[in-house]
Order: C-alpha cells, then structure tokens, then sequence
C-alpha cells in the first residue's frame, strides 16, 4: 500500500495539529456547562469526513448528545467495516493534580513515550484513538486503496453510559448494516509487545445515598449517641469483601465463568513486570483476590470498587458535625457470564439488608454493561493480527482486557455484528486520570496499520 503509506509520511504534521485541535474542544459529555463544546466536537469529526473523502457526513441529533454517522461505499462485492468511536471525554477533574491545562495539548518526551506523548484529556480516550480511523480513510482515499466499504458511528455519549446510542442502532439498522465493527478504545500490552483485545468486562455502576438524623449535627452535643451516617456507610462497604478479597454479596459468582487451567497458563505467557507495574503507579505492593496473579485479577476477575465517597464538612479547617448524609458511587466489573441487571439487584438486595435501622438507605442504579468475549479465528481477527504483525514486526498477543465497552454487547445483539478490539494505547497513558497521554509513536502506528487491516479483511472475507 505504497500510495498510502506515502499519503501518511507526506502528511504526519497536519495529522498530528489536526488531533491538536480536536483535543482543544473540551467536549465534556457529563458536565451539562460543556453542551455546545461536545456539539463543536461532533462538528469538527463531521468536517473531517467530508474533507477525507466520505460519500456522507451527518450529525444525528439524539436525546442527548449528537452521534456522528459518515460512510464511503466503493462497490457491493467487497466487505463493509463499521468504524465506532467516541468524541466525548471524561471531566478533566481533579485540576491541581494536571501538569499542563487538560484542554491545551502539549508533547513531552517520557521514558515509555521517547518520541514524544500528548498530553491532554482524551489523547488516548478516545480522540487520539478515534482520530486514526478518519486519517487511515483520507490516506487510503488519497492513494486509491481503500479495500472495503467503511461506515463511521462516533458517539458523543460513551463516557456517561451511551444511552441514546441503542435508540439509534435500532432506529438504523440497515443504514449501519456491516460485516465487522472496528474499534481502537483499547491498548496494547507495550509498544514492542502488540496485541489485540480478545475479551472486556461488563459493569454495573451505583450510586449510594445514606441518611441518619433530619440535618447535621454537632458532634460534642450528639456524637456516640446517634448514627452517623458517614462511618455507618464506611462500614457497609466494608462488608462487602472478606480477607481474601472476596465479594460478599450472596450470589454474586453464581454465574462467573471460570476459566481452564490451559487457558489461565495461555495468559500468563504475556510479557508482564510485576515490579514495573508496581513502580509506573507508584505502589510497594498489590493486592487483590486470593489465588488470582495480578493480570488474572485485572482482566477475568469481577471486582468491586468505590470510584467516590463524601459527606459532612470537607473545606478548610475543622467544623465539627455528624452529617446528615454520606454518599458513595460504587462500580462492579464483571466477567462472562454476569449480567449487569441481575448484579445490580444482587447488590441492592444485599445492601439494603445490611443496613442498620438507624438509617435509610438509598441505592441508585446508573449505567451497564454486559461482558464479552471475540473470537480469534475470524477473518477480521486474523486480518487484524496480520496486520500487527507487519507494521509492529512481531505476532499480537490475543489478551483479555479489564475495561468495559458497553457498545460491544449492542454491536451483536442489534445489529448482529462481531467486533474487533484493535487499539494502540498503553495501561500507562492515564486514561481517566489526571496527566492523561498518548504516545505520538502510537497514534501514527495505528494510522499506518488500519488500512493494513482493511487490505487484509478484504482478500480473507
């Protein structure tokens, strides 16, 4: 694909600006302030198409936030790639703990990213990602090598949930009809280690609300005679695993899928540096449930975690009160074959039951997500992996990962469509974090491998 590998080295300084700029939109899908920046986002990825070269380029408008839908189909005898994405970002939050503004990209040269990474929120989640997919389809276009009919849904609601985007699968099934989805929201195990992500977790996500007396109270007049709310909720959570950090809600691994001996032995070939791990999030030790390695418990393992509690006083200096209400939001990964709306009652249940009758609790539910798992005989895998292997130098390694892509699931039961989890990012880019990144080494080596996946689906289909 000379033609097109040309288009890219003539051309890496406007991909890279181009990317530069999108970061600069803080499209902020939870924060209702940042409505109009999410729509200028969806603007910008529908421009973007057009100029590439797409036969379509529309913005959708939904309940929420707008899906971008852009396609170029070049003949009815070849194969059709479904390109999903997102455009909206997670809030930049906590500010203070960013080493550059989260919405004025910088590169920087790191110890994993020598080239150079961007820093910015989104660079790797998954504007950096998503960005790859249109300038691989303006350089196939412009070296007259695109071997497949290509379609874009890029969503600007991913980050809280995608809730209008099953609304819009269902509405536009024909128009979105295709033989494989392709998404880069994942990583590779290291940038001389390829892989492709085989298997995701699914998620169900609360939130915890739990009330004691009618208003705050002080501490000296009422403390030890009264609940208070915040240590009551600090010792339900507790609870809720054993000392081998184990989940201790009735029923919860009913339904896990435990796997082999072999397939566990298949995993643990992957390079993997304990203490390389340790030192990149700065801790001394891990932990985890008894009998699980440290890959194990972060990919085929369900979880539970608290993402955030508060009550009571937390400004400057000391007001001493026992709250009225503390709260918590609590999310559970899960593995094949949990269903996210039977753990979430599971968890309710649960909860409910071990709450003291000195207290009310409340539990919400918000997004979720079921688990899944790709196969890696299917043409798209195998054109994926052939791909890899040519632009990187060395066979992927299939890997299962420890995040959720809710979209995954919907992709198959909607449109009846399988998936390929082809990302370029790294566990270390701090997605969601502060200081989030992604390496330019690996923006343009997506770029230079997706139009290698499509040559490749084309000749296997």
């Amino acid at each position: 694909m000379s033609g097109t590998q040309d288009f890219i080295n003539q051309n890496k300084d406007r991909f890279l600006e181009e990317l530069l700029d999108l970061l600069r939109i803080p499209s902020v899908s939870a924060d209702s302030r940042h409505k109009a920046d999410v729509k200028r986002a969806a603007e910008f990825i529908q421009t973007k198409l057009t100029e590439a070269g797409a036969d379509r380029a529309e913005i959708y408008e939904t309940k929420g936030h707008p899906i971008v839908y852009g396609e170029k189909i070049v003949g009815s005898n070849v194969p059709t790639v479904l390109v999903y994405g997102h455009y909206d970002v997670q809030p930049p939050d906590p500010l203070d703990l960013w080493d550059s503004p989260p919405f004025e990209p910088v590169i920087k040269k790191t110890d994993i990213h020598p080239e150079g990474a961007i820093f910015a929120r989104g660079s790797c989640d998954d504007k950096g990602q998503m960005y790859m997919h249109v300038k691989a389809f303006e350089a196939m276009m412009a070296g007259g090598e695109l071997a497949c009919n290509i379609k874009f849904i890029i969503e600007g609601e991913e980050e809280v949930g995608s809730d209008n985007l099953e609304i819009f699968l269902e509405e536009h099934k024909e128009m979105l009809a295709n033989d494989i989805v392709l998404v880069s929201d994942t990583g590779i195990i290291a940038n001389d280690v390829p892989s492709i992500t085989v298997g995701l977790r699914g998620l169900s996500y609360l939130e915890i609300e739990v009330t004691g007396p009618n208003r705050d109270l002080h501490s000296g007049l009422y403390g030890g005679a009264v609940p208070n709310p915040i240590n009551v909720l600090s010792e339900m959570i507790a609870s809720l695993k054993d000392e081998k950090k184990r989940i201790n809600i009735p029923g919860f691994y009913n339904d896990v899928l435990e796997l082999t001996a072999e397939e566990r032995a298949a995993m643990a070939r992957a390079p993997f540096s304990l203490e390389a791990y340790k030192k990149s999030i700065g801790l001394s030790d891990v932990e985890g449930e008894e009998g699980y390695s440290t890959m194990e418990r972060a990919s085929i393992r369900p979880t539970l975690d608290v993402n955030g509690i508060w009550g009571g006083y937390t400004g400057e200096g000391a007001k001493t009160v026992i709250a009225s209400k503390a709260y918590a939001k609590i999310s559970m990964r899960l593995v094949p074959h949990q269903d996210p709306d039977k753990i979430t009652e599971l968890f309710q249940n649960h909860f409910e039951s071990i709450a003291p009758p000195s207290v009310k609790v409340k539990v919400t539910p918000h997004h979720g997500a079921l688990p899944a798992v790709t196969p890696t005989d299917s043409p798209a895998y195998l054109a994926a992996a052939k791909a890899m292997k040519e632009t990187f130098g060395k066979e992927p390694v299939p890997f299962r990962g420890g995040g959720s892509i809710p979209i995954v699931a919907l992709f198959e039961q909607i449109l009846d469509s399988k998936t390929v989890l082809m990302g370029f990012g790294l566990d270390s880019d701090a997605i969601h974090s502060p200081n989030e990144h992604y390496g330019v080494f690996n923006y343009f080596k997506g770029i230079e491998t997706i139009p290698l996946f499509y040559k490749y689906f084309a000749e296997m289909k």
